[in-house]
């Protein structure tokens, strides 16, 4: 017990310091307007030198600061949630590196260097999806590092052409706008694409859910669906003003379109969370594609708040209720969990933009923006729908487990747990004041957005019809009559069959013929004309000559004379 206390505590404590000292060196860059810029030369290749680049300024230190908050309060958390398991050292272990690789890719402005973090949170983020160790995670792994490796091959081919420049540091071609690196713009763009899940790579983001929930708390608030982001925003003038752009704009937006209806057919608690973080990266993808990398950042931190405290709580509800996911058997948890229920709803209405909590700055902020913008209708729709239907899946998520009656046993108690509580707590009051703050620190110049009144209160209304139609949907009866759970769920509720595309289809047809190619090449002429085909008749003469001597003991001294006699005849 001593060691496990260690390890959580030990590691809690390290990532609360260093959160704190990089917080307070970012205040620092800001007001000063430093960046620091390392770079230690490894070896040349080709006249490239392959350097070790670190790159600190106002961003990077900020990021750094808040992921290592979160992994902290996560860590903390986890002591709790695992306190059953007997390889918490190693998960613990796992999470670390996890967090080492996000620290490598969010200080290196070079493509090599952000290669090291960018496979290390694929590698890591695999080993922690299958960390249960049954089919549902080994599938779901797979499908996790194989989407991923897409980003990474993409990735690769950027690193390989950027050798035409002599040198890896994209830092120093952002302004330059020949066709060349706007083709390094639209690998990253790739890379990016298949990290943060937009379509059509979205389906490995809710399979990832077979992990624990500390790590899914971990994932989708601020490592590594955020990690696609981040490299958007430091590469953001590679293609905000090409054709790139416009292309992830629209995917942006139908992601968060998507993840938006599929959440409002689903049943599985940390699969509507998924689904939200889905929806969120649409938005910050598209509002990158319109040329505002701080506002993403800015989304970027605020959402990661509220979203790590939104899966904490999950993982509490699941783990009061012996694992069971499904919202229908939930309910009254009110009066069960009363702390953790306020923390709950405190995120739930900071993901939909309750005005003053962290959620509504970042986002009334972008959808103001938007307004003010010269786009199509389509862009202006995806925004607006898709944000009321967030609002929609969260009050449904909040009506069925929080008021009705408790569904899933008559004689079963549940209770807050203090050791996850603590962590959860800390994270609630910045999900309260983290915005402002925020805001304060980035936009220190005020600046006012003027519009119409019709607009301005345009979210406002969006919110609250969407609150509205996910309150009445809520109602079982009703939703029965609109056919909501049962035949169209097949197709609004299974993200637009992408899941049964980037498996079934990606799979059974290669394996189909791999296995006939097998039966007809490798077990069969190939087989007989080769290495069993010469097996089987050295087998049978060696049978006929064991056979010839073992009868007849003649022969059997006669043929050794005969090769006595030539072996002399030989030497001679």
């Amino acid at each position: 017990m001593m060691s496990l206390l260690s390890i959580c505590m030990l590691g809690c404590f390290f990532l609360l310091i260093m959160s704190v000292t990089t917080l307070l060196m970012g205040l620092y860059f800001i007001m000063k307007s430093l960046v620091i810029f390392l770079e230690w030369e490894v070896f040349h290749i080709n006249s490239c030198p392959v350097v070790m680049t670190f790159l600190f300024d106002w961003m990077s230190l900020l990021f750094m600061s808040f992921v290592m908050f979160i992994s902290s309060l996560v860590i903390y958390y986890s002591e709790e949630y695992m306190k059953g398991d007997y390889t918490i050292n190693r998960f613990i272990i796992l999470v670390l590196m996890f967090v080492l690789s996000m620290m490598f890719l969010i200080i290196s402005p070079n493509l090599i260097s952000i290669l090291l973090g960018w496979d290390g949170l694929g590698l890591v983020s695999y080993c922690l999806v299958i960390y249960y160790q049954n089919v549902k995670s080994y599938n779901a792994g797979m499908l996790t590092a194989l989407s991923n490796r897409i980003g990474d091959v993409a990735l690769l081919m950027a690193i390989a052409w950027m050798l035409n420049f002599g040198g890896w540091n994209y830092i120093y071609y952002v302004d330059i706008g020949n066709s060349e690196v706007i083709l390094i713009g639209s690998l990253v763009v790739l890379a990016a694409m298949t990290k943060s899940a937009q379509i059509p790579f979205s389906s490995w983001l809710p399979a990832a859910m077979a992990a624990p929930t500390p790590v899914s708390a971990l994932v989708h608030s601020s490592t590594l669906v955020t990690a696609g982001v981040y490299l958007l925003i430091r590469f953001n003038n590679l293609f905000v003003s090409t054709e790139v752009s416009k292309l992830l704009l629209l995917l942006g937006g139908l992601t968060m379109f998507m993840a938006g209806v599929g959440a409002n057919f689903e049943f599985d608690l940390k699969s509507i969370i998924a689904l939200s973080t889905l929806s969120q990266l649409g938005l910050m993808m598209s509002i990158l594609a319109m040329g505002y990398p701080e506002l993403a950042f800015f989304h970027l931190l605020t959402h990661a708040l509220f979203k790590a405290l939104l899966f904490m709580c999950a993982g509490a509800v699941i783990h009061g209720m012996k694992n069971s996911q499904d919202i229908r058997f939930m309910g009254e948890l009110v009066n069960h969990m009363p702390l953790t229920t306020v923390c709950f709803n405190v995120s739930n209405l900071a993901l939909c933009g309750m005005p003053f909590l962290a959620g509504f700055y970042s986002k009334d902020l972008i959808l103001e923006v938007v307004l003010m913008s010269s786009m199509n209708t389509m862009s202006f729709f995806l925004y607006f729908f898709s944000t009321g239907l967030t609002v929609c899946y969260s009050l449904r998520l909040s009506y069925y487990t929080m008021t009705g009656d408790f569904n899933f046993s008559g004689f079963y108690f549940l209770e807050d747990e203090w050791g996850m509580l603590k962590g959860m707590l800390g994270l609630m009051m910045m999900a309260v004041v983290g915005g402002c703050m925020l805001s304060w620190v980035l936009f220190s110049c005020v600046e006012t957005i003027c519009l119409p009144m019709s607009l301005k209160l345009l979210t406002l209304i969006v919110s609250g019809v969407g609150g509205l139609v996910g309150y009445e949907i809520s109602k079982i009866g009703l939703s029965y009559q609109l056919g909501v759970e049962n035949y169209n769920k097949e197709f609004l509720g299974s993200m637009w069959f992408m899941p049964y595309l980037s498996t079934y289809m990606l799979v059974s047809n290669p394996l189909s013929v791999g296995y006939s190619m097998v039966k007809v090449f490798d077990q069969g002429w190939s087989e007989e004309l080769g290495g069993q085909g010469g097996y089987k008749q050295f087998k049978y003469h060696s049978q006929v000559i064991q056979w010839w001597q073992n009868n007849n003991l003649k022969i059997y001294l006669l043929s050794f004379i005969i090769w006595v006699v030539v072996l002399v005849m030989v030497m001679l």
